[in-house]
Formats: structure tokens, sequence, C-alpha cells
């Protein structure tokens, strides 16, 4: 059983597991560079730091026109290097679209994802409740506030975090009931609650859409545990 929670929290995260830092050289790396702490760490930036970022914004601009679009083109870019295991790059990616729209809620979704990957729970729950100070809707940031109750019930083995984890994962279904991952998620967390009617539900919903998240060894558990 630990072993299919293992697979299902790899595929839930979606980050290589080849990642090129641990997180204690992170935290000793990010003492001296502030691109690794989000949103820059507030720290007031140096002559050189702020010619970079007017330098950037302009280079931005010019490419996708609006600052939202230019910010969510980095977020793609930071996830693009999250899931290579290049944390360090995905992190600037992040903060460059916070230094272009400080009002996207997905840079959270972002720094999120980066301290979820570490395991950092409670940094990672942190992060999401600030997007969603900003969203409350942003079923991404819903459904990977999610992932690390899940991550946290795996740790604790307590019920009430499997509990919050469906809330919410049900919460971002309503939202947007095609995403694969959600449905992946959600039918992952009756699984465990062994609520065998809606974990084949949601296993069959993500099918159909293509079933692209779903793992061999988490089909043949839930066939195991819950042969129709």
């Amino acid at each position: 059983m630990k072993y299919i929670f293992t697979l299902i929290i790899i595929s839930l995260c979606q980050a290589s597991f080849s990642q090129q830092i641990s997180y204690s050289e992170w935290k000793e790396r990010a003492r001296n560079d502030i691109r690794l702490l989000p949103e820059y760490g507030h720290v007031s930036k140096t002559a050189g730091q702020k010619e970079a970022d007017k330098e950037l914004i302009e280079t931005s601009l010019r490419q996708d026109t609006t600052p939202r679009k230019a910010s969510d083109h980095l977020i793609r870019l930071g996830f693009n290097y999250l899931y290579r295991g290049d944390l360090v790059t995905a992190m600037y990616r992040f903060n460059q679209a916070y230094l272009l729209d400080a009002t996207n809620d997905n840079i959270y979704w972002g720094y999120g994802a980066i301290y979820l990957t570490f395991n950092d729970v409670s940094e990672a729950l942190k992060q999401y409740d600030n997007g969603l100070k900003s969203n409350p809707s942003n079923s991404n940031i819903l459904t990977d506030k999610a992932t690390a109750y899940m991550s946290l019930f795996q740790q604790k083995n307590q019920k009430a975090d499997l509990y919050k984890s469906i809330e919410l994962f049900n919460q971002s279904y309503k939202i947007d009931s095609t995403n694969q991952n959600t449905l992946f998620k959600l039918s992952a967390a009756y699984f465990y609650q062994k609520d065998c009617t809606n974990a084949w539900k949601f296993y069959n919903e993500c099918m159909k859409l293509g079933g692209q998240p779903i793992t061999q060894e988490y089909t043949d558990a839930l066939k195991k545990m819950c042969s129709k």
C-alpha cells in the first residue's frame, strides 16, 4: 500500500526526481541569491539588479506585449524547468513572472510546486494560500494544495489530512471537471479512503479524457482493492 502511495505521489507532484540540488544546498544558496526566495524575499535590490530587471521587462514586453502574457509565459517556462529537475532555473522564472505581474496568482502555484518537490509541505501550503487569497477559484492551486495534504497524510497517517485533500480536490473539480490531473488525484484520494465507488468514478472520468497521469501500478492496485 505504501509503495503504491509513493508511486501516486510521484505522479501527483509531477516533478522530476532527478533534481539537481538538495534542499539543504538550496537554502544555503538562497542566503546569497534572492532569486531563490519567493518574491525575491522582499529584499532591496542593488542598482545592477534593478537595471537587469528593467532589461528583462522591456525584452519580455516586446515578445509578449502585455505584463500578464509575459508573466504567464515565464510561469510555463518555470514549470518546464521544474519537470526536468532544474529547480533553480524554475524558481528564477517564477520570480521573473512575479516581476512582470505581481498580481498573477499562478506565481504562487509555481512557488508551491518548488517547495512541494522538496517535501517542505508547510512552506508549499503557505505559498498556495497566498495564491488563493488572490484567486480562491484557482483550480491548479486548489489541486496542488490538496496534493500537499495527501503528502501530509502519507507522512503522519492522519485521516483529517486525507479528508482535507478530498475536500480541496472536489472544490477544484467543480471549477474544472476536465483536468486529468485532478481526476486522477481524486481517484487516488478515494482509493486511500477505501471508497471504491468514487475511486472508480474519477478513474473512469480520467480515462475517458486520455488517462495520461494514471500509472499501471495504480490501475492494478485499484483493481485488486476494488474489483468490479
